[in-house]
């Protein structure tokens, strides 16, 4: 009886104009042990403030696989990017900041790893201690339940960046959302899954515009829309086709 491969993480990080901090974040990224191999799947989404050429300083690492988009396409087009480039049986989306601790990312993927879970949301609100802005809690708060309301799926932080997915799960799901739509968007499309998710509480330390961040309350008013674009019709399921079988719903799911 064949053995099965030891599993493999691939993050996938897209950066944009993020060069203030962003040589001295890839030197603690790359000295991180997350306890099985690891390939980072950088997408620079056209930075005009010299990101690239820092990421390219790490690009002689074997770990690394440097990509960059012709033109600014949104956060969510760097993503779906980076997501058909990786090759790992795990895959974890993570931002080149330090909103979110490269040492919460062992927790994030170990369900998966341990086949408890095939998809794990790391959850900022779940037994967490962080002073969050008000006005950002209050939004993240109200989208995550609409969402779940309309998807079925009860997560305590649908916005959260880090979600890990089985590999072969996530890149059979189509995405389409340019910019911060992702997060709703493969909510939806998990929701109508056969997979186990999984939630863990994570540490996180938001930063403000003047550090770099760049979501704005139009981004809160699209959820809405992706939210009710992506639940209401069959437009996640039809997205999830190219998923293998064994993580369908067969017939008709009730929510």
């Amino acid at each position: 009886m064949s053995q099965a491969p030891a599993p493999t993480l691939s993050l996938v990080i897209p950066v944009y104009n993020e060069a203030l901090h962003l040589e001295t974040w890839c030197e603690k990224l790359l000295t991180r042990d997350f306890g099985v191999p690891v390939e980072h799947v950088f997408v620079d989404d056209c930075s005009t403030d010299g990101s690239f050429e820092i990421l390219q300083r790490f690009s002689s690492d074997p770990r690394v696989r440097l990509f960059r988009q012709d033109q600014n396409q949104g956060k969510g087009a760097a993503v779906r990017r980076g997501i058909q480039e990786t090759r790992g049986s795990v895959v974890l989306i993570q931002d080149a900041d330090y909103e979110y601790s490269l040492d919460d990312v062992p927790t994030v993927i170990e369900p998966i790893l341990r086949d408890e879970a095939d998809i794990v949301f790391g959850s900022r609100y779940k037994n967490s201690q962080t002073v969050h802005r008000t006005y950002h809690y209050v939004i993240n708060r109200v989208l995550t339940l609409l969402s779940n309301m309309a998807s079925g799926l009860y997560v305590t932080d649908m916005e959260t960046c880090y979600k890990a997915f089985r590999g072969e799960i996530l890149r059979g799901i189509s995405i389409e959302s340019p910019r911060f739509g992702f997060e709703p968007e493969i909510t939806a499309k998990v929701a109508v899954l056969k997979v186990r998710v999984a939630e863990v509480p994570i540490r996180y330390f938001p930063r403000n515009y003047l550090e770099g961040k760049k979501i704005k309350w139009t981004d809160g008013v699209a959820a809405l829309w992706h939210i009710a674009r992506f639940n209401v019709s069959d437009r996640a399921r039809r997205a999830t086709e190219n998923v293998p079988d064994r993580y369908k719903v067969k017939g008709k799911q009730w929510l």
